[in-house]
């Protein structure tokens, strides 16, 4: 008997020590956790955002407002949520959709005072017995300027409490900014679209001028060499006016270029000469389109053309592990590095004569446009030294894609 009470005290002692071993190791893991509550509350809150974020920038249409409210409304925690636009109603998410007229009406009120406000019950009619919204809070998306444009309406299953009150118009604010970067994206294509076509207008009259007068050389002397400069500046145009597409491949803008040497070697004669050194890998680079061709046509129109004797234009593109690295450097007449800085700020503002600083300056901000500030043009001159402009170029970059 006594035996078998101390092999039962025995057992129940082993029982409670691997307890309380269980027990430690659970504290510990909790403690070890991959997360408190409050960080993956916080990790939910901004993973919602996102979701929100990403149709937001798209541009505030019937689609993307479909896509957005939804995230929208868990941002607010309301039973239902609609998205307005000057054109009715965007987007509803959850309760009150047979309030929808009542909604637009309510989100173009506030569109056009550009002020919040919280709707009760009286606002509300329904004769819909079932019917459980009682309130709205109403809450515009102002932008930069001042002015909205969309509105968000919170539906509410009672009088709107203060917390509703309150998500709802930072909610909106948060909308309005990601709105506002929406339309800083698309002023920043219209731009380099605007840009590339400055490009086109400044290239067009010298070189179109200058080409045919080269094969027009040729026509009496030389007829199958007339005809093959006319076929190189046929694809030359066509490529350099295409009408889609604000990116190239590093392999498209070489072939572009190489028809452009082609056909200011018919113009120059032996007195252009030209190194290519071009790395296989980095060919299918995507960069901003014709950003290469005007710093070619500046070291042969602005650098060599006004040098005696033979000139060379180098161009050289290497990989750099992540990153393209370019240059085009000539041995011609060079200039002062002072006036370049003083001609690149006058032509960043206003057209310039001489073709050579907006040139510089377009390409300059077309890159840094695309790839960050980090990534513009370095120029090398000096009176009678030539001129070397170098650029980087990110083999892989967000939104850049040729």
């Amino acid at each position: 008997m006594g035996a078998n009470l101390s092999t039962a005290a025995a057992v129940l002692a082993l029982i409670s020590a691997l307890a309380a071993a269980v027990a430690a190791v659970i504290r510990l893991r909790q403690r070890r956790g991959i997360a408190t509550e409050a960080q993956r509350a916080t990790y939910q809150l901004l993973h919602t955002a996102s979701l929100a974020a990403e149709p937001l920038r798209a541009g505030l249409d019937r689609v993307n407002a479909a896509k957005a409210v939804r995230h929208l409304r868990t941002l607010v925690g309301a039973p239902g949520l609609a998205l307005t636009g000057t054109d009715g109603l965007l987007g509803l998410d959850g309760r009150g959709a047979h309030h929808t007229p009542q909604l637009a009406a309510a989100g173009a009120r506030a569109i056009a005072q550009n002020r919040s406000a919280v709707l009760g019950q009286n606002d509300l009619p329904c004769d819909r017995m079932d019917c459980v919204v009682r309130g709205a809070v109403v809450a515009p998306l102002t932008g930069p300027d001042g002015r909205s444009g969309a509105a968000l309406v919170a539906v509410a299953d009672g009088q709107p409490a203060p917390g509703l009150v309150q998500a709802t118009l930072e909610t909106a604010r948060w909308a309005a900014a990601q709105l506002a970067l929406a339309e800083l994206d698309s002023s920043r294509e219209r731009l380099a679209r605007a840009e590339v076509r400055a490009l086109r207008a400044q290239i067009s009259p010298h070189f179109i001028y200058n080409a045919l007068t080269a094969i027009a050389s040729f026509v009496r002397t030389d007829p199958e060499r007339a005809r093959e400069l006319i076929l190189e500046f046929a694809e030359f145009t066509r490529y350099s006016f295409r009408a889609h597409g604000e990116f190239t491949t590093l392999a498209e803008e070489l072939r572009s270029i190489d028809r452009y040497l082609t056909i200011e070697r018919a113009r120059f004669g032996d007195r252009l000469q030209v190194r290519l050194q071009i790395a296989p890998e980095v060919l299918p680079v995507s960069l901003p389109f014709l950003c290469l061709q005007p710093l070619v046509e500046n070291a042969i129109r602005h650098g060599l053309s006004r040098k005696p004797g033979t000139g060379m234009v180098s161009i050289e593109a290497s990989d750099a592990g992540a990153e393209c690295h370019i240059t085009v450097e000539d041995d011609g007449v060079g200039m002062d590095p002072a006036v370049l800085v003083a001609g690149m700020a006058q032509a960043a503002g206003e057209s310039d004569d001489s073709g050579q600083h907006v040139g510089l300056s377009n390409v300059d901000e077309r890159l840094r446009s695309a790839f960050g500030d980090q990534f513009g043009l370095v120029v090398e001159t000096a009176l009678g030294a030539g001129m070397k402009v170098s650029m980087r170029v990110p083999k892989f970059h967000p939104g850049v894609r040729a």
